[in-house]
């Protein structure tokens, strides 16, 4: 995932580049980066590696040396960025979140001629912010690169480029799968993935990009550069995972979105007759939390935290490289509170299972430290696709996913025929699927949101929503 912030003021814009950034960390935890700009000294740039370490306090220290009044930063889950181009275009930086799926093939039809390279990581991947910058100087304008690079690539791609006038261009990718807000103040305007960014730095809303929508900002305002697209498919994960709670996209909040999601999983399974006789409601921590209250509080049932997470030492558990490490960062985090575990029916609601890895550490855990049940509950569907779009349950399989390794087991290849019956909750071959996780991984029982449970929550036209890792399509 990724996630960035970008300002272009009348003043110096070097502290809000760092804060708004720093407030996407929740997006990313390999690499970050700073672009700034003054017309003195023009592109200052400097990039870290955030996988040890967050953000903040990697570029405190590069403070000092920066001076500009416009900026653009990032998060990055991905290769370092942004990067510093110089071609028929002019000099500009660049920093995208997204995925070209389909690389090899462009590189064969747009870069097989001598005379064209690209830097390799030591991976011997290319680093896609520089890619996508190539597609874009393959034309003759920075707007019609965008449009070029976007309309080729299989997958989605958001652009924020810093120009050598100071000026940002910023295009929302293609299907306006993830958000670009724009705010404004009275000395200059940014640009944001995350709205609540801006509003702690003192700008207040001023536009939400349509899909496909590019847009260049400079000191006295916006102006769209080309227009937005008909359709749009939204990612539902970031209201169900990774936004912020005080996050919102397309005017729908993250945190009320959550609380009124675990309220219809409740309401449905009340009417199913399928809700257990549990001594309390819980949330896997964090972004489980709010799905709980709702289901708490729709339930009747007494909210409770059995764990908390220790995060001063470790504030997220999957920065380490090393898998065992991470298992082991994991369970050093979760801190029982024995009075609500032992001897306790317990009933948690996770925001998505999704490999099955950790909570099977988690539901161990629980039993160890004394509970009498351990129920569980997703909020959000089976997951049965990894994601191609963004970083988000992306596998380089999909039986990496829990889903589809138990169909498996069950049926073998033939279960891959009859995806559509194992994610809906009235058919034999889900509840097969339910038994056979529980089986798996500890569970007194297993309940998943239903995909329009989901959207019902969401409340958004279900067509402009993205729910391929769900049902497949498109």
């Amino acid at each position: 995932m990724g996630g960035f912030f970008g300002a272009v003021s009348r003043r110096d814009v070097v502290l809000d580049v760092f804060f708004g950034v720093d407030y996407h960390s929740h997006l990313g935890t390999r690499n970050a980066g700073m672009t700034i700009w003054s017309k003195e000294e023009g592109f200052q740039r400097q990039i870290h590696s955030i996988s040890n370490s967050p953000f903040r306090s990697k570029f405190e220290k590069d403070l000092p040396d920066f001076k500009g009044t416009s900026g653009i930063g990032c998060i990055s889950d991905a290769e370092p960025q942004p990067l510093l181009v110089r071609s028929h275009l002019g000099l500009y930086a660049i920093s995208t979140v997204g995925i070209v799926n389909n690389m090899d093939q462009l590189l064969e039809t747009y870069f097989s001629g001598r005379g064209n390279q690209f830097m390799a990581m030591s991976s011997g991947d290319i680093n896609s912010t520089e890619f996508v910058a190539a597609l874009i100087n393959e034309k003759d304008d920075l707007v019609e690169g965008i449009r070029h690079a976007q309309d080729v690539i299989d997958g989605s791609m958001t652009i924020l480029l810093l120009t050598s006038g100071g000026e940002i261009i910023a295009a929302r990718d293609r299907m306006g799968r993830l958000p670009v807000h724009i705010g404004k103040n009275d000395e200059g305007y940014c640009v944001s993935f995350e709205s609540f960014a801006y509003h702690k730095l003192g700008y207040q809303n001023e536009y939400e990009l349509g899909p496909r929508e590019i847009v260049k900002i400079g000191v006295d305002g916006y102006t769209t550069l080309s227009p937005a697209g008909d359709k749009m498919k939204i990612c539902a994960f970031l209201w169900t995972y990774y936004g912020y709670p005080n996050s919102n996209y397309e005017g729908v909040n993250v945190e009320v979105m959550r609380y009124k999601n675990g309220e219809i999983m409740a309401r449905d399974e009340e009417a199913r007759g399928t809700m257990p006789d549990v001594d309390y409601v819980a949330g896997v921590p964090d972004s489980g939390l709010p799905h709980a209250i709702g289901y708490a509080n729709r339930s009747h049932k007494t909210f409770a935290r059995p764990f908390v997470k220790y995060t001063p030492t470790w504030p997220r558990s999957f920065m380490p490289a090393n898998q065992d490490v991470r298992d082991q960062v994991a369970k050093m985090k979760q801190i029982p509170v024995p009075e609500l575990i032992e001897g306790k029916k317990l009933l948690f609601v996770d925001d998505s299972i999704v490999r099955g890895t950790q909570l099977q550490g988690t539901v161990d855990f629980l039993y160890e430290s004394g509970a009498a049940e351990v129920h569980m509950r997703s909020a959000c569907p089976p997951i049965m696709f990894g994601c191609k779009y963004l970083n988000f349950s992306r596998s380089t399989s999909d039986m990496d996913l829990i889903t589809r390794r138990i169909i498996r087991e069950l049926e073998g290849k033939e279960g891959e025929k009859h995806l559509d019956e194992y994610a809906d909750s009235s058919t034999e071959r889900h509840q097969c699927m339910l038994k056979a996780i529980c089986e798996k991984l500890g569970f007194d029982s297993l309940g998943y949101q239903s995909l329009s449970g989901l959207l019902e929550s969401i409340d958004l036209d279900p067509e402009r929503i993205c729910t391929y890792c769900w049902n497949g399509k498109e």
